[in-house]
């Protein structure tokens, strides 16, 4: 099977550029940057190699570095932001730090004619995320692209290309039809499907796991859903799925969990720890304590049923959006510690098995259809792992966790009213610590405001707002305020990602 590398320089993208290759139908995977170039020697079929963004300088002393060698290789590479300035960098060229930054979307102009750029026009629109530039290029090398900020916005040398923009992301419109390009210069073929990979990950559980068994920490999310009927395909009733109450969880999410999964042959059992969790988040304002104090209980409640069940292995439904951004990569820069990552001990009494940990969300999604499960699944809105405590602002209380999952229910119904639910990513309510004065039955109130954040993404890796109907948006207000005794002051967040992140903490 013919495949394509990507070498990781701790780029919060690296995994994307592979889900992307792996979405045109060639089979792709990430390897740190530093892999011997022996071991890339002995890949088989390996037909090109792409070199990922990063948030180091190439001319640092320390900065990430890959080995020269790769160039040797006979087969294409192709260098995405930062892998575009170390390609220079490492042949010869000079990078230096630009005088401004360039960030979001910007006018790409291609001024030669290249493989690349084949089937695009001669202005493009493309996603920017950098302050150093190319300033001169290696010899043998010639610019095929250039912005108003970089004149060395893309180049070509033999068999060598490079990008200073991500055409991975969903902000470059026409960056699929780039990587599609790049994957015919590799003559690499498109045979993969997500029906290989749950053929072949259900094969190395098999063999992983024969003899031993496990437990899954299961929210009734497309991941650990996914996940969990995933390892029973596997190892079958060696597998017992657990749902933690929390107390931080969805509206009549315990309900919905045991009336989906009771049509499945899936060993279910129901921990109550909502008090255990309040407990522990007491006093607790800093959303990285927050994560960190959830990610630890959980952590001693499996191994608490582990005992029970005599089990040896801990099975998470942790995606790659949730491992990149805990900076899990030795290159990667920490945005927030994801409770099932960062919130793990370093000395766990448990296995860890995380088969979905190289996924993003839409891949798992595709996975979850393949595997069978319902729409009521595979459509349900995203959900964070440490819960409504992220969408309480500052201290966590019961009371505040009440209004912030009654506002929650109110603007998904009313999306799935106005038929858009489907359509974007997510959609909750956020509680303020603070207080506005408001006038309610001809009274003063002085009451929380609640902010309401819809979101539409395609790998949670980049977003943008949702552009809701004013009338939607009024429904959603009206009832909040009505419904919620506690509110009477409804904001809409119109942020997108990057600058800001999905959750508020």
């Amino acid at each position: 099977m013919d495949r394509i590398v990507v070498l990781d320089f701790g780029g919060q993208y690296s995994h994307l550029i592979s889900r992307r290759i792996r979405e045109l139908g060639t089979y792709c995977e990430v390897l740190p940057c530093d892999t011997p170039i022996e071991e890339l020697r002995r890949i088989p079929d390996l037909k090109g190699l792409i070199l990922s963004g990063g948030a180091a300088s190439v001319y640092e002393k320390d900065s990430p570095k890959c080995d020269e060698r790769i160039f040797g290789l006979g087969i294409p590479v192709l260098g995405i932001c930062y892998g575009h300035q170390l390609i220079a960098h490492l042949r010869g060229g000079k990078v230096v730090r630009g005088e401004s930054g360039e960030y979001g979307v910007t006018e790409f102009k291609v001024t030669k004619k290249s493989k690349l750029f084949e089937g695009l026009k001669g202005k493009e629109r493309v996603w920017m995320n950098h302050r150093d530039v190319v300033r001169e290029l290696p010899e043998g090398f010639e610019v095929i692209g250039s912005t108003d900020h970089s004149p060395i916005a893309a180049f070509e040398g033999k068999n060598v290309y490079g990008v200073q923009f991500h055409p991975e992301v969903s902000h470059t419109p026409n960056g699929m039809k780039i990587l599609e390009n790049f994957l015919s210069i590799c003559k690499a073929r498109r045979a993969w499907s997500m029906r290989d990979f749950a053929k072949r990950t259900i094969s190395d559980l098999r063999e992983r796991l024969k003899g031993k068994r496990a437990i899954i920490a299961l929210s009734g999310g497309v991941d650990s859903s996914t996940a969990a009927i995933l390892v029973s395909k596997a190892i079958g009733k060696d597998l017992v799925a657990v749902y933690v109450d929390t107390g931080l969880m969805r509206e009549e999410d315990r309900e919905f969990v045991e009336k989906v999964f009771s049509k499945f042959d899936l060993k279910l059992r129901i921990v109550d720890a909502k008090e255990r969790f309040f407990n522990a988040l007491k006093g607790v304002t800093d959303p990285e304590e927050k994560r960190r104090a959830i990610g630890k209980l959980f952590v001693e409640i499996f191994e608490e049923m582990a005992r029970e069940e005599g089990a040896e292995v801990l099975v998470q439904g942790t995606i790659y959006s949730d491992r990149i951004e805990s900076g899990i990569t030795k290159y990667s820069s920490r945005i927030k510690s994801h409770h099932n990552v960062a919130g793990l001990p370093r000395e766990l009494n448990l296995e860890l098995c995380e088969p979905l940990k190289d996924l993003y969300k839409d891949e798992v999604r595709r996975l979850a259809k393949e595997l069978g499960l319902p729409d009521e699944i595979i459509k349900r809105h995203v959900f964070p792992g440490p819960g409504l405590a992220i969408r309480v602002v500052g201290e966590v209380t019961p009371e505040k966790v009440e209004i912030v999952r009654k506002a929650s229910y109110i603007v998904e119904e009313e999306l799935k009213k106005a038929g858009l639910y489907d359509g974007v990513w997510m959609a909750f309510a956020v509680l303020l610590p603070i207080k506005s004065v408001g006038v309610q039955g001809d009274e003063r109130s002085y009451k929380h405001p609640i902010v309401v954040r819809i979101v539409e993404s395609r790998d949670a890796m980049t977003a943008n707002f949702f552009r809701v109907p004013y009338e939607v948006l009024e429904r959603i207000s009206t009832r909040i305020t009505n419904e919620i005794s506690q509110v009477n002051r409804v904001l809409y967040d119109i942020s997108n990602k990057p600058p800001a992140t999905m959750e508020w903490e």
